[in-house]
Formats: structure tokens, C-alpha cells, sequence
């Protein structure tokens, strides 16, 4: 019950993150993640290591596999702990895209500074 309970804490978490004025909206974050996971394997995000990519993806693996630890002939429990891995896995990446998002738009704004820099400077 308790792990239930947390997923649903989770998911309000990030339903409440995503529709936050001024947050990355929730289609911006999904087109956001291949992004990020290049950036990150290419060693350009230290906003997430290559270790938290690697678990993510296992998440995904664990998803799309035939092979479940918990059979789905279990219906509630083998039905549960794949809507609990689909919910963390959400999570998690429309967070750390989110974060990804503000990531890049910091570049960029301090690109253009810069930039502007170099036009009153030069």
C-alpha cells in the first residue's frame, strides 16, 4: 500500500512540476530527452551521470522486455510493478529533461550575451 501511495506521490510531483508557470511544458521536455541523452554521453550535461542514464535505460528495457521479474499472470502485483517502473521512469526523465531544458537555455541566453558583448566591445 505504501508503495502505491508513493507512486501516486511521484506522479503529482511531476504533474505539478510540469504545469508550473515558467517550467519547461511537458512536450517540450519529451522532445528534450534525445537531446539530453546525446549531450550526456557526449560529456556535454553534468546535470546527470552516465550512471543515472544507465539506470534509466534499464528502465526502459525492463519495460519493453518479454522476461519479467514479476509474471504478469500475477495480474495486481505483475500488472503493478510495471506501472511502477513506468511511473519512476517518467519521473524521472520529464524531470531531469525539465532540468535539461533550463540547462540549455542558459547557454544560450549566456551565448547571446556574449555575443553582445563583442558587438558593444568591438
Amino acid at each position: 500500500m505504501m508503495a502505491k501511495a508513493a507512486r501516486a506521490a511521484a506522479a503529482w510531483r511531476t504533474y505539478q512540476e510540469v504545469t508550473k508557470p515558467g517550467s519547461p511544458k511537458l512536450m517540450t521536455r519529451v522532445r528534450a530527452i534525445p537531446r539530453m541523452v546525446g549531450a550526456v554521453m557526449r560529456g556535454q550535461y553534468e546535470g546527470m551521470g552516465k550512471s543515472k542514464l544507465a539506470m534509466l535505460g534499464l528502465g526502459v528495457v525492463y519495460l519493453v522486455s518479454p522476461i519479467d521479474l514479476v509474471p504478469e499472470f500475477l495480474m495486481v502485483i505483475g500488472v503493478a510493478d510495471d506501472f511502477g517502473v513506468f511511473l519512476w521512469l517518467m519521473g524521472s526523465l520529464l524531470g531531469e529533461s525539465g532540468r535539461y531544458v533550463q540547462h540549455e537555455r542558459t547557454v544560450i541566453e549566456g551565448r547571446l550575451a556574449e555575443a553582445e558583448e563583442g558587438q558593444i566591445g568591438g
